[in-house]
């Protein structure tokens, strides 16, 4: 026995469910334009960022912007005056790295922030 639903409600259901669709799609939509204009926010925000590693109990400071470009290096002059090259040398690559690290730090802080606690996918970056 094959029961047939009358036209007007078929027509009414399926004019209801495409309107609760389009209303989440353009929802979804303006949600997806809102996270994009808080992500471009956010990388305008971390490239006028500039964080400060040191090493050799301070001895040693190197600073990076949020795109990790060295900004400035300061040395403690008595580096000089002992002739301790590959020391120094050593000291800065551990500064400039102390700064990445907490680049990624801050970085990683901000996008969990802006998504909400949820994880990024592995591998994704930001563009710098």
């Amino acid at each position: 026995m094959v029961m047939s639903i009358p036209k007007e409600i078929s027509i009414y259901e399926t004019a209801r469910h495409k309107g609760s669709g389009m209303k989440n799609l353009g929802q979804m939509m303006r949600q997806a334009q809102e996270m994009q204009e808080r992500l471009t926010q956010m990388q305008t925000r971390l490239s006028e960022l500039e964080i400060t590693g040191s090493s050799g109990g301070g001895m040693v400071e190197v600073t990076l912007s949020g795109k990790h470009e060295a900004k400035r290096v300061k040395i403690d002059p008595r580096f000089f005056s002992a002739g301790e090259v590959g020391v120094l040398e050593d000291l800065i690559a551990a500064a400039i790295n102390d700064a990445r690290g907490k680049i990624e730090t801050h970085t990683a802080e901000q996008m969990s922030e802006l998504t909400g606690g949820l994880p990024l996918p592995p591998g994704f970056k930001l563009p710098f």
